[in-house]
Parts: structure tokens; C-alpha cells; sequence
């Protein structure tokens, strides 16, 4: 590039390992990766945060770096001009002070960021790409209005986790068109923040199947008992659910129903035939993993994100980032965002009802893998400049 494209961050807010920090901070500092630790190409001018807290870093980051920070999401668009003055714009709306719905849903203002943003770009008369961290909002039907509007205004999206670009130890890749016959993800943690981490674990690995991802017809969460006695009925695979745990090289020992103190599962009927499931196991495993069966064998693989260090999972989310930024075009299908987004609403609102199955005709959302691979780490643990906070001797430039 001939110039490095200017930036806002919109976060809501901004304190240690917070996801802003995780990502905001790597595009002023730099990023940790196996490769090594890479300069950013594109330039953060601006920023809004939501709330300013005690434990807030963003506003000592900001000025350290130069950045002024906005009083408004407008004006952090605007960037000291009259109309749009950035070229990209990265959302972080994980985080923060906000309450919980009835449903369990953590309700962060991304719709009402992402409608902000949309409205510069509507009365500038042109639009940039958005980064949106994680799931697109609590409610689906947020979500859905915003993609809506995004399509409406041309602007190009990304969104998702860094959980797709995690380390797999023992490497599994999918070729495109793979007949995945059955598969399930594992995952710990709460059951929406981290729930919606396990679809994407799943997600990413069956969309490689033949004609794609088609879109799910229904969801069933189920919870307590109930969870094993569907194990037992066999509505979810014990053969596939043993194999991901399997793969997990820190869980512990015994079996999982001995750990597991309130077990969830996440039914998904998808509208090609496919049925897979989303097993939350928290107190037995503390990473993610995926099984899958492929012309009757077994495969499984753990996703495994760094606990600490520098985090440098992010590291391999902002390269994708600013290559998007550079290019316009998401490294892989912001559909898979949305149909995740979708998943976990429908599992929050079957928790919610009961455990009732949720019908699904608004997730008809087909979409085909990646043909190219993203940037991520290819081998099992992270390696170099990921075991360093600060790595200004291993700095080298990423060529996207």
C-alpha cells in the first residue's frame, strides 16, 4: 500500500485483555504470530469508547499513540473533517457494562454502533469496510437488520472470533467438498459467549462439505440430564463427543458427566439433512475441539487458543483484518458470522422456553468455504514470537 489506511476503533470498552485491547492495541503496537511480530499496516486516527472505567487503558494507549478519542461514534467517523474520513472501521462491541436480558443474552450495542457507523456512511455517500467482533448482536433480528443494511450500502463486511484461526493439534483441514457425514464441537465456559465460540469451531469445519453450508431448519438447547439421556438416545454422539475430548490435551480425568456440573448441548438440524451438536462441558475441558466423521472414519482435532502472553490468536485475527481492509474481501464468509449469530439466538431462546425445539426458516443462509487459506498458525502450539510480550528483534513486515 502507498499509504497506510486510516482507522477508527469503535469500542465499548477498554481495560486489560479486554477485547479491545486484543485487538485495538496489536494495530498500535503490533502483532505476535509463530512467523513472527509484525508491524501494522493500517494507522488507528480515531476512537470512541462507550464507557471509561477504573480500569481503563484505552485513553493512556490512545494518547501515547496520538489517537484522539471522540466524544461520539460520528465524529470518530468524521476523524477532525465534516464527513466519512477514515477508510475502515474496526466494531470491538465485546466487553463492557451492560445488563443481561431475561434470555441470558449479554446485550452489547452492536446494532446500535453498526447503525451509527451505516448512517456516516449513508449522509457521506460512501461506504468502508467494518470489522464486527464476534456474533453480530444478542437478538438475530438485530443482526439480520444490519447485514440488511450492510447490503443495502455496499459496505463490505467481516466479522467473527478468533476461535477458526486457532492452533489444531493434530492438524485438520478439510478439502473443500469433504462428505462430512456427522460432526461435533466442544466447548466450556458461558453458555452464550462461549456457546457461540463453539458453533464457529463447528461451523468452520462442516462448511467444507459438499454445496457448502446450507443453513440450519432447527435448534434444541438442552441442559442438566437432559443432555446425557439425548447422548443416550442418540441424538448426539457419544463416539464423536469422546474423540474431540480426546483431543484435548488439558481436561480432566475420569469421565465427562463426573465433571461436567451443568452440561449443555446445542442440536442443530441442518436443511441439507446434516445433524450436528455443540456440547458445553465447562469443569471438564478448558479448550475447544471438534470430531467428525468422514466416510466412516473418525477424525478430531482441538482448537486451542493462547491463555496468556500476548494473545497472539488476535495476532492472526488483525492480519486477516487489515488484509480485508486493504482488499475489501473477508478471508472467509461473514454468512458463517451470521448463521452463527442465528444458532446461538435460537439455542438461548429453546433454554429460555423450556428446551423446546426452535424452528429456524429465517436461517436459510447458505454459503460456500474459503478457497484460499486464511492467515493463521499451522502448527500445534504457538511458537517464536507468541511466547513474547514485546518482540521489537523478531519485528519483520507481513506481506498481504
Amino acid at each position: 500500500m502507498s499509504r497506510k489506511l486510516r482507522v477508527a476503533a469503535i469500542c465499548t470498552i477498554y481495560y486489560p485483555m479486554s477485547h479491545a485491547d486484543a485487538i485495538v492495541t496489536k494495530f498500535l503496537k503490533g502483532m505476535s504470530t509463530d512467523e513472527g511480530f509484525f508491524a501494522p499496516e493500517v494507522e488507528v486516527v480515531s476512537m470512541y469508547v462507550d464507557h471509561v472505567l477504573e480500569s481503563d487503558i484505552g485513553v493512556g494507549l490512545a494518547q501515547e499513540h496520538g489517537v484522539p478519542i471522540h466524544p461520539s461514534i460520528r465524529r470518530a467517523l468524521h476523524a477532525g473533517a465534516d464527513e466519512l474520513n477514515v477508510d475502515a472501521v474496526l466494531l470491538v462491541g465485546e466487553h463492557g457494562d451492560y445488563p443481561w436480558n431475561e434470555r441470558g443474552r449479554h446485550m452489547y450495542p452492536r446494532r446500535y454502533f453498526f447503525e451509527q457507523i451505516a448512517g456516516v456512511f449513508a449522509e457521506s455517500g460512501r461506504s468502508v469496510p467494518v470489522f464486527s467482533d464476534k456474533h453480530f448482536a444478542y437478538d438475530f433480528r438485530d443482526a439480520q437488520w444490519m447485514w440488511d443494511r450492510a447490503v443495502e450500502l455496499e459496505i463490505p463486511l467481516m466479522a467473527g472470533s478468533c476461535l477458526p484461526l486457532a492452533w489444531r493439534q493434530p492438524w485438520l483441514e478439510y478439502a473443500l467438498d469433504t462428505p462430512v457425514e456427522a460432526a461435533l464441537a466442544v466447548g466450556y465456559g458461558g453458555i452464550e459467549a462461549y456457546g457461540y465460540h463453539t458453533i464457529e469451531t463447528l461451523l468452520c469445519m462442516v462448511e467444507r462439505r459438499p454445496g457448502g453450508e446450507t443453513g440450519v431448519t432447527a435448534v434444541q438447547c438442552l441442559e442438566g440430564d437432559a443432555v446425557w439421556q439425548a447422548r443416550d438416545e442418540g441424538l448426539w454422539s457419544a463416539e464423536l463427543a469422546e474423540a474431540a475430548c480426546a483431543a484435548v490435551e488439558d481436561k480432566q480425568d475420569g469421565a465427562m458427566e463426573e465433571h461436567a456440573a451443568k452440561p449443555a448441548v446445542f442440536l442443530i438440524e441442518h436443511r441439507d439433512g446434516l445433524r450436528t451438536a455443540c456440547l458445553m462441558v465447562n469443569g471438564y475441558v478448558r479448550h475447544w475441539s471438534y470430531a467428525g466423521r468422514v466416510a466412516g472414519a473418525v477424525e478430531a482435532t482441538e482448537c486451542f487458543l493462547q491463555p496468556d502472553g500476548p494473545g497472539a490468536n488476535f495476532g492472526y485475527l488483525n492480519l486477516n483484518i487489515q488484509r480485508f481492509f486493504a482488499t475489501g474481501r473477508a478471508p472467509y464468509p461473514p454468512e458463517r458470522t451470521l448463521l452463527a449469530t442465528g444458532v446461538i439466538d435460537a439455542a438461548m431462546n429453546s433454554r429460555h422456553d423450556g428446551q423446546r425445539r426452535v424452528d429456524t426458516p429465517h436461517l436459510d443462509i447458505p454459503y460456500r468455504s474459503y478457497e484460499e487459506l486464511p492467515a493463521r498458525p499451522l502448527g500445534p502450539r504457538p511458537t517464536g514470537a507468541c511466547l513474547h510480550h514485546d518482540a521489537p528483534d523478531l519485528l519483520i513486515e507481513w506481506r498481504s
